[in-house]
């Protein structure tokens, strides 16, 4: 195995990081990987509770990235065990635990999203399940011997809940020692996590060293803010952008962003030796809309191709700058004359729920051909020919009555 010289390799691993526990032990490892040549085991843990990726998970993905292409091994951890438990990281209650079914499901779902951006031919698998479930009620005891309350309790999220008396349930102590456990299982010499997972990367390297095995190095990635520029990037506070958004979804999400983001998104969004990064960084400044049109191209370029960045870009400005409705509109027909707007809502998918869509209609965020509805009792009439139903900012729809033969 041919790798680059140590020092380049540490150029590239340390970009965009938050801190590296520890760089000399990093280059120690990556000089004797060198002489051995001998690939480093990159570990990544992933939480399958939620089964749809965001660019705030693209930031450790990328980094993972670059180790594969320095000629490391990367292992993708899906946590289907671990997630049985909940990883209570940065929470103030008790997370609902999953099924194991449930997190087969969506770990299946993460790697294959997650292949669009690392190189799956090169990429290892594996399900803590296989090692987790196989420890007997003893292994569990003797694992928790390592580690003591008052050091669990110096975790910020168990400390901030056990001053405001919130309950912390014992299996949530064991759920950092359970991830520990997938280091000393796999003997990795590399974990990545966002800074939120610090603590539980640390207690992996302990344990590793309690087992005899030479500590892993920890690396965390920053947390991406979401599209508002307040808190970080989440589904559930409806600032993400998803990796299976639509193309046109994602090319108008980055738009979004507040100007100071662009250099932040720039940074972690794109690869180190991508051509335009230079570019979109010179112009963030003293052109901010020309930047952010180029990051979103290529950002979106990145997740689907070029040619659908491209009709994206042409979409935004056909809908938002020329004020025309798109051209290939998915049109849904009824058989009623005449249906609840609320109803037509759900129907096509604009709303989760007929409360959503109240919520929407009651924004005026709903409009039908010109108008703008209101009236959450709002009945549509239909007939055959189509009405454009445009919901929120993005969202198009043609409804019509089914034509009757």
């Amino acid at each position: 195995m041919h790798f680059p010289p140590v020092k380049e390799q540490i150029d590239i691993i340390t970009g965009n990081t938050v801190e590296i526990i520890s760089v000399d032990e990093l280059e120690r490892k990556l000089l004797k990987s060198l002489k051995t040549h001998k690939p480093l085991k990159i570990k990544l843990g992933a939480d399958p509770s939620r089964p749809d990726l965001h660019l705030g998970h693209s930031v450790v993905l990328r980094k993972l990235r670059e180790f594969q292409d320095l000629g490391h091994e990367a292992i993708l951890i899906i946590g289907d065990f671990t997630a049985m438990i909940g990883d209570p990281s940065g929470k103030s209650k008790t997370r609902p635990q999953l099924t194991a079914e449930e997190t087969r499901m969506n770990g299946q779902s993460y790697f294959e999203q997650a292949s669009k951006i690392l190189d799956p031919e090169k990429t290892t698998i594996c399900y803590n399940s296989d090692w987790l479930g196989n420890m007997q009620f003893a292994d569990v005891i003797r694992l928790s011997s390592h580690y003591t309350v008052a050091r669990m309790l110096e975790r910020d999220d168990f400390e901030r809940r056990y001053r405001s008396q919130e309950p912390i349930s014992i299996h949530e102590f064991l759920y950092p020692l359970a991830q520990g456990m997938d280091s000393v299982h796999l003997k990795n010499d590399v974990e990545l996590g966002g800074t939120d997972q610090k603590f539980n990367l640390l207690v992996g390297r302990d344990l590793q060293r309690e087992y005899g095995i030479e500590p892993q190095v920890c690396i965390t990635m920053p947390l991406l803010v979401g599209t508002a520029g307040e808190e970080k990037m989440s589904k559930s506070l409806g600032n993400a952008i998803c990796f299976n958004d639509p193309p046109s979804d994602m090319y108008g999400k980055v738009l979004s962003i507040p100007d100071p983001l662009i250099e932040t998104y720039c940074l972690l969004l794109m690869p180190q030796d991508h051509d335009e990064r230079v570019n979109i960084l010179e112009k963030h400044e003293v052109d901010p809309r020309t930047a952010k049109r180029n990051l979103a191209r290529q950002i979106v370029a990145q997740y689907f191709s070029p040619k659908e960045a491209e009709e994206a870009e042409t979409h935004f400005d056909q809908v938002f700058i020329h004020k025309k409705a798109p051209e290939n509109i998915e049109l849904f027909e009824f058989e009623e004359p005449s249906k609840p707007l609320v109803d037509i809502l759900v129907a096509v998918g604009a709303a989760s729920s007929k409360s959503d869509a109240r919520r929407m209609i009651q924004q005026k965020a709903v409009t039908v051909g010109d108008e703008k509805i209101g009236d959450m009792n709002a009945n549509i009439e239909l007939d055959p020919h189509p009405k454009i139903i445009k919901a929120g900012k993005r969202k198009f729809f043609k409804v019509a009555a089914k034509k009757s033969f």
